[in-house]
């Protein structure tokens, strides 16, 4: 009883699969656990290409004010300034006014 209630569990997961995957179980359960894999993978992976995109977004603004980032980052951290770049990133794409005030206050 539990054990076809594991398959049957196990072959919902892997409904919407291509061929054999999604219907047969060694290889349903094969492609669950590589899937797994691959989820738990670029999830970590999201982070870093997040964090590379808003580095360029503050590194654009920054060079129409006429500034470098590493410029900025390191004028940031003398001053103590503790502001993450998701969030200056995202003032410089919505508020370009406040961010042009905010790096003046900076330099």
């Amino acid at each position: 009883m539990s054990a076809s209630k594991r398959r049957k569990n196990l072959l919902e997961d892997a409904k919407g699969y291509r061929w054999k995957r999604k219907s047969h179980f060694r290889s349903a359960k094969q492609a669950i656990l590589k899937a797994g894999a691959y989820a738990l993978r670029d999830r970590r992976t999201k982070k870093r290409t997040m964090r590379r995109l808003w580095i360029t977004r503050l590194n654009i603004a920054l060079r129409e004010l006429g500034t470098k980032y590493s410029f900025f980052i390191k004028s940031l951290t003398e001053k103590k300034i503790e502001v993450d770049r998701k969030v200056l990133s995202e003032l410089a794409v919505e508020n370009p006014t406040i961010f042009k005030k905010f790096v003046e206050e900076v330099k």
